[in-house]
């Protein structure tokens, strides 16, 4: 379907397979000893971050194509936007409106949003250098999740999704 994938493309889905890999992080078993009883973190109140681009989550397929124009790559699955060589974005649908978003930043990341622009609050990076944080917003009906991967050559990744 997509016949030219860039490296940067690559990326994008790989960390929304990693997003979604970790969502299901923190989730443990219930003290109540009951198989099966998973209590999630709990949910923060109100994102700060709410929509990429003015494109946000519940937003018509159609509304998403006429703000940003023609995609590099389109579907009624999902649409991929290269806004230059250093940022991208997928739109993935269902039934042709936004499901979940993908941004991610590579190279120079002088324009990359920061973790204080996501959450409202600087997040410690790691002991390697890199940076993750996921809250849910069920009140707003999506999660966020921030990635920004340790070393010189960093890619910084912001995934939304509807819960």
């Amino acid at each position: 379907m997509f016949t030219e994938m860039p490296r940067i493309a690559v990326g994008v889905l790989a960390s929304l397979l990693i997003a979604a890999v970790i969502s299901t992080a923190g989730v443990s078993e219930q003290a109540s000893g009951r198989a099966g009883i998973r209590i999630l973190p709990k949910p923060e109140e109100t994102p700060v971050f709410t929509a990429y681009r003015g494109i946000s989550i519940g937003a018509a397929a159609d509304d998403v194509r006429a703000k940003l124009g023609n995609p590099k790559d389109k579907s009624d699955a999902m649409d991929l936007y290269l806004f230059s060589d250093h940022e991208s974005a997928q739109f993935f649908y269902t039934e042709k409106v936004v499901s979940a978003i993908m941004v991610t930043f590579s190279g120079d990341l002088k324009l990359a949003p920061t973790t204080k622009t996501v959450f409202g609050e600087d997040v410690a990076a790691k002991p390697d250098g890199g940076v993750f944080k996921m809250a849910r917003y069920p009140k707003a009906g999506f999660w966020i999740s921030y990635n920004r991967t340790a070393g010189d050559d960093a890619i910084v990744s912001i995934a939304m999704q509807k819960i």
